[in-house]
């Protein structure tokens, strides 16, 4: 197994906002340092979870660089936004190099590249940088996936090392693990246990902005080979899973949770994402309620405010993903 630069349990953080949808900075610093502290030991940046379509380039560069002084080598830094545009994902990785540990590269959405158009993309941002990169396979949200024979040859380039799995094909993953060195993260929360089962080397997860330390649990149990602690820790983390990654967008619900339980200031996301409506507040509330014994989520004082969360928020400056 090649040498893991990422870590193993890396937090897809989300953006905390203020209530007009600003970046809330101090408040950034305080949940990287509560998801550390709890167990993680890689932050994924202006990824999905962190919304990065909404986030400027300024934004961006200067959450990987809060990322890397709030973290002062605890965990590694990944720079999770990228683009649809070649181009502009070489410059912001470009930018980032200074601060980040590495880079995610997410699949281009939404003009659906060919699979050679695919692999093009991949190696040329991996040229364009000497951190160690990871591939985001993510069809649901990107239209398109990476398919196999791809992955075997991007996986040729000295500098991507790794993908985050967001696909569930767990044959698929067992092929690309026998066939090359690349390392797996689960990128599907529901499914983190069954991906290290068979291999993986971590998780890039959204319920651990909530609950870090049971998946810091799961990991040193597989690492140790003991299966009965890690599958009683899956049981646990179950209904919280769904509660974070069902009903709503994961972001959304992500800081609805978090909002609650005091940790973030506001559950603000940008447009086009609202908060939860009603009905969509009151099933998350029903899956939390069967929430119990999990590490760093004790929901007895749980205080949800669904004003607050209510719609979205325009930012002053617009968001630079094309």
């Amino acid at each position: 197994m090649p040498e893991n630069p990422f870590g193993q349990v890396l937090v897809a953080l989300v953006t905390p906002f203020t209530a007009d949808g600003e970046v809330d900075w101090p408040g950034v610093e305080k949940h990287i340092d509560s998801v550390i502290t709890a167990g993680a030991d890689g932050i994924v940046v202006s990824g999905t979870t962190g919304e990065t379509s909404t986030l400027t380039d300024p934004e961006k560069l200067r959450l990987v660089e809060v990322a890397r002084d709030v973290a002062a080598g605890r965990a590694k830094i990944i720079q999770g936004g990228g683009s649809n545009e070649t181009a502009h994902a070489i410059e912001l990785y470009k930018k980032s190099a200074h601060a980040a540990d590495g880079v995610m590269i997410v699949t281009p959405y939404y003009n659906k590249p060919t699979q050679a158009g695919l692999l093009t993309h991949f190696r040329m941002v991996a040229d364009a940088t000497d951190l160690p990169v990871i591939l985001y396979d993510i069809p649901g949200r990107t239209g398109v996936p990476i398919r196999y024979e791809t992955i075997l040859r991007a996986a040729k380039h000295p500098n991507i090392v790794a993908i985050k799995d967001a696909k569930g094909d767990f044959s698929e993953v067992s092929r690309v693990l026998n066939q090359t060195d690349l390392l797996y993260f689960s990128g599907d929360d529901a499914n983190v246990l069954p991906h290290l089962a068979i291999g993986a080397s971590g998780l890039i997860g959204v319920t651990a902005n909530v609950a870090a330390a049971p998946y810091r649990t799961i990991v040193d149990a597989v690492n140790a080979g003991d299966l009965a602690t890690a599958t009683a820790q899956h049981r646990l983390l179950e209904p919280l899973v769904r509660a974070i990654m069902t009903h709503v967008p994961g972001t959304v619900a992500a800081k609805y949770v978090l909002h609650g339980l005091g940790r973030i200031g506001s559950p603000r996301v940008r447009l086009p994402l609202v908060g939860p409506e009603e009905a969509e507040a009151a099933v998350i509330e029903d899956e939390l309620a069967l929430v119990h014994d999990v590490a760093g989520a004790d929901f007895k004082n749980f205080r949800p405010d669904r004003n607050a969360a209510a719609g979205g928020a325009l930012p002053k400056v617009a968001g630079t993903t094309r």
